[in-house]
């Protein structure tokens, strides 16, 4: 009898043993963790600098003008000549010419017109936006205002008078082309019509329209010139925009007054900067890869004081981030966790040893994380593991073993 019962349980214990061995090995796999916390969507492109407001200057009439000693870099004033011209004895009798230098004193003066309204709109947007900032400031010391909305009304008024001083700016600019275009004009008709004209100069100097930075220099070289044709350009390099063409579908989500990071640009920090404009049309761009996209300039102003940025110039590349959406305490999951079937998006949640798929509703996503909310009726607790790159061997209730610790 004692015999038969060894037998029996060394039997038994073959069998457990066999059975073990044919147990199939559970899976190895990787985990990660269920997060609450800020979640932000970028949309990121290359970007270019330029200047906001960049002044050609051309002659003003058919003259030999003299060598250009201005180089690129070189800082002119308000006033300063630039360039010297002596004019030709015009064509006798022609009335072409004469027609098209009033034409140009007419669209000088239009021109300067539009400028002085330009002006007068900023100078009223200027003081409106102060108004609201010192109305705020009043609220805030009384605790009815948050900080982020005084901070809002004070960055408004500092664009405001920004734009009041760049409106400013043009309209000077426009003086000094209808100055310009009046002497052209006075130089045709002290040889057509002799008797109502007004001597004409011998020589012309023609000066800046404003404080500027020589940027580029058209024609150095003594030489012939005709009326319109470009002398130089100049500007205010640290008076910068950034342009960066994004696609339409994404543009649609972008607002003026979002925040955006520059990076990327060749200095050591990364520079803040807010959306001012998305341009309403939009344009035809080949890819890298040959596909026709449809995309649109979006304009951004950079906060980062110019002082802080003393290396960045005119068309630069960068790096432009922008932030188009944020969400305080969101409950996240690695995107690598999800994966869809039929229309539904799906993860493994981990469960002691074995894996239960679970179902979520994708609000958004950005490149590491998904904001998620559980399907009726489940719950994704925040620390829980997840199989993140999950095998298409997986199986619902399938033992796994994680390769790591989940953390």
């Amino acid at each position: 009898m004692k015999t038969k019962w060894i037998v029996g349980l060394l039997t038994l214990m073959l069998l457990g043993l066999s059975v073990w061995a044919l147990m199939p090995e559970p899976q190895r796999v990787e985990v990660d963790r269920v997060q609450q916390g800020l979640f932000q969507r970028h949309i990121q492109e290359d970007g270019k600098t330029r200047l906001k407001n960049r002044y050609v200057v051309s002659s003003p009439l058919s003259a030999r003008l003299a060598r250009i000693t201005l180089s690129p870099g070189d800082v002119v004033k308000r006033g300063a000549t630039v360039a010297m011209l002596w004019p030709l004895t015009p064509t006798l009798l022609d009335p072409r010419a004469r027609a098209t230098a009033q034409a140009r004193v007419g669209a000088a003066q239009a021109q300067l017109g539009r400028a002085a309204a330009n002006q007068e709109r900023a100078r009223a947007s200027a003081q409106s936006a102060e108004q609201e900032r010192q109305r705020l400031d009043a609220l805030s010391k009384a605790g009815f205002v948050s900080q982020a909305q005084m901070q809002a009304a004070d960055l408004q008024a500092q664009q405001r008078v920004q734009e009041e001083r760049m409106a400013r700016l043009e309209r000077q600019a426009a003086q000094e082309e209808l100055r310009a275009a009046q002497a052209a004009l006075s130089t045709l008709a002290s040889t057509l019509e002799p008797a109502k004209a007004a001597p004409a100069p011998a020589s012309w100097a023609v000066t800046s329209p404003v404080d500027a930075v020589v940027l580029r220099v058209h024609q150095s070289s003594e030489d012939v010139v005709q009326p319109g044709m470009p002398l130089l350009e100049l500007g205010q390099p640290g008076d910068l925009e950034v342009v960066v063409d994004v696609l339409t579908q994404e543009a649609a989500q972008i607002q003026p007054g979002q925040s955006a990071i520059l990076s990327h640009w060749g200095g050591p920090e990364v520079l803040q900067a807010k959306v001012r404009l998305v341009e309403p049309a939009a344009f035809t761009k080949v890819s890298a890869l040959g596909v026709q996209e449809q995309r649109v300039n979006v304009v951004l102003d950079i906060t980062t004081p110019a002082p802080q940025r003393p290396q960045l110039g005119d068309g630069f590349k960068l790096d432009v981030k922008i932030l188009v959406q944020s969400e305080e305490s969101a409950l996240m999951v690695p995107v690598s966790a999800l994966f869809t079937q039929a229309d539904q998006s799906l993860l493994f949640r981990l469960e002691g040893d074995r894996v239960r798929r679970q179902a979520v509703q994708v609000i958004s996503r950005n490149g590491l994380h998904a904001w998620v909310k559980p399907e009726a009726g489940d719950s994704l607790p925040v620390g829980a593991a997840l199989v993140v790159y999950p095998p298409a061997t997986l199986r619902d209730g399938l033992r796994v073993r994680a390769r790591s610790s989940p953390s």
